[in-house]
This record gives C-alpha cells, sequence and structure tokens, in this order.
C-alpha cells in the first residue's frame, strides 16, 4: 500500500469544529477520504463535510464507547474504505481558563476519569477497531494529539495534563507493539491554539504573553497544528514512530 495522503482513508476524532476540523480540512486538502467524527456537533460536522467536498463524510460516535466505535468504524469502511489513519483529537467537555479550573484541593478523581475516559480510553477503542484493516494492508498512520504543558505546567489543569501524559505512555507503547505491522504511532502536541472553542475563554493578555514568550512571537494556529499531523500521516515520516512534536512556536524545547 502507498502512503501517499491522496490514498488515504483518514478519521479524525472530535472533527466537527476547532483543531479537529482543521486537521480534517489540511487532510481533504491533500486529497484523502475523510471521516469527520463527532459526538454532539452534528450540524457542524455535517455543515464542514459538506465543505470538504464529496471525498468526506461525518459519522457520529461517542469514542469512550467501544460498540460505538467498531460501529463506525463499520460505517467508514462501507463508505470510504478501510481506514488507513486515524488521529484521536476529541477532547471532553473543557475550557481553557486556568482560572476556572479546580487546583488540587479541589480536584476530584471523577475530574480525572472524565479526562482519561476520552483521550485514554477513546485511543483505545479506535487502536483496537482499525488495526484488523491496518495489519491486513500491512500500513496504518496513527496520531494521538497531546499538550506542551508536560514540559510547561503554568497552569492548573491537573486532569487534562494527567490524560494526555497517559495517552503519550500508550503512543509510545502502541509504536512498539504495531511497528512490526506497518502500523506508526505519533503525537503532536500543540500549545495554546488561537483560537478554538476551548481557547475562547482564554483571556487576550494570556495570548500576548504567550506569544511575546515564543522565538516566533506568535501563538499557534489550528491550521499550522494540522499541518504537522499531515507530517506524520506522509511518506516522509514513515521511519518515524513513537515520538511526540511539539509544535507551539518554540515556546518549550524538548
Amino acid at each position: 500500500m502507498t502512503s501517499a495522503i491522496s490514498e488515504q482513508t483518514v478519521i479524525v476524532t472530535g472533527a466537527a469544529r476547532g483543531l479537529g476540523a482543521a486537521i480534517a480540512t489540511a487532510f481533504a486538502r491533500e486529497g484523502a477520504k475523510v471521516a469527520i467524527n463527532y459526538r454532539n456537533s452534528r450540524a457542524e460536522a455535517k455543515s464542514l463535510a459538506e465543505s470538504l467536498g464529496d471525498r468526506a463524510r461525518a459519522f457520529q460516535a461517542d469514542v469512550r464507547d467501544p460498540d460505538a466505535v467498531q460501529r463506525m468504524v463499520a460505517e467508514i469502511e462501507d463508505t470510504l474504505g478501510a481506514p488507513t489513519t486515524v488521529v484521536h483529537n476529541a477532547l471532553t467537555d473543557f475550557s481553557f481558563n486556568g482560572d476556572a479550573r479546580p487546583k488540587l484541593d479541589q480536584l476530584t478523581w471523577e475530574n480525572m476519569t472524565s479526562q482519561l475516559d476520552t483521550a485514554v480510553k477513546g485511543a483505545l477503542n479506535l487502536i483496537q477497531a482499525t488495526r484488523p484493516a491496518m495489519a491486513s494492508a500491512g500500513f496504518g498512520r496513527i496520531v494521538t494529539i497531546g499538550t506542551n504543558l508536560f514540559q510547561n505546567p503554568v497552569v492548573p489543569y491537573h486532569d487534562y495534563t494527567a490524560a494526555k501524559g497517559a495517552l503519550l505512555s500508550l503512543t509510545r507503547t502502541a509504536a512498539a507493539e504495531l511497528g512490526p505491522l506497518g502500523i506508526t504511532v505519533n503525537m503532536v502536541s500543540g500549545g495554546l491554539l488561537r483560537t478554538t472553542a476551548a481557547s475562547s475563554a482564554t483571556p487576550e493578555a494570556v495570548f500576548d504573553l504567550i506569544a511575546a514568550s515564543t522565538p516566533l512571537r506568535q501563538v499557534t494556529t489550528p491550521e499550522e497544528a494540522a499541518d504537522a499531523v499531515l507530517f506524520f500521516a506522509s511518506p516522509w515520516a514513515r521511519a518515524v514512530t513513537g515520538q511526540n512534536l511539539i509544535v507551539d512556536g518554540g515556546l518549550v524545547f524538548g
């Protein structure tokens, strides 16, 4: 199987808006068939699919539900073809506003599991549902979405950061197991993006501070982060797996 993006069938989770929509748009721009996954945002997902043309479709599934994910993958196979590529972007309800997030003395385990269920359980469900077709083809690309808060935990997003940390671990262990099947697994970690629904609550002063702190003197956009995701799906990344690429204008290193 060729690794050209134009010959791939790509699932993007949480793709109705924000970064997910930018990722879906980027893959469509390069000629891929794109499955736009959504949980509740049906109207936005349908509208995006229509705007991207006849090689894009919207599919409903809660990634936390393994049966729903299996059903979605079967529907995608019937309409667009067997998925070759998965981008796990879905995010449970969250607002990037540090002043509104619980600190450790207020944090509950339910806060943690809410994030873990979407980030980690969702990734596991997607890997299990798409692995057979990828293994049969001898080709697969899985890209997870992380955060630069691993390196720069400047806000009390304890639940979100912990879940993404666990997702990075799963990304690397999955890369080790799936590599012999021709499947690569990598992570793209953005910083605060300007602007998505999740970051719309971020004060403008925070955006300005981040921009002033980066070598590029700007806040990364969803479109810029999306292009980095394309790299991991492209032929140029065919020898890269288990990696975490930070895309934040150089705010953090490593």
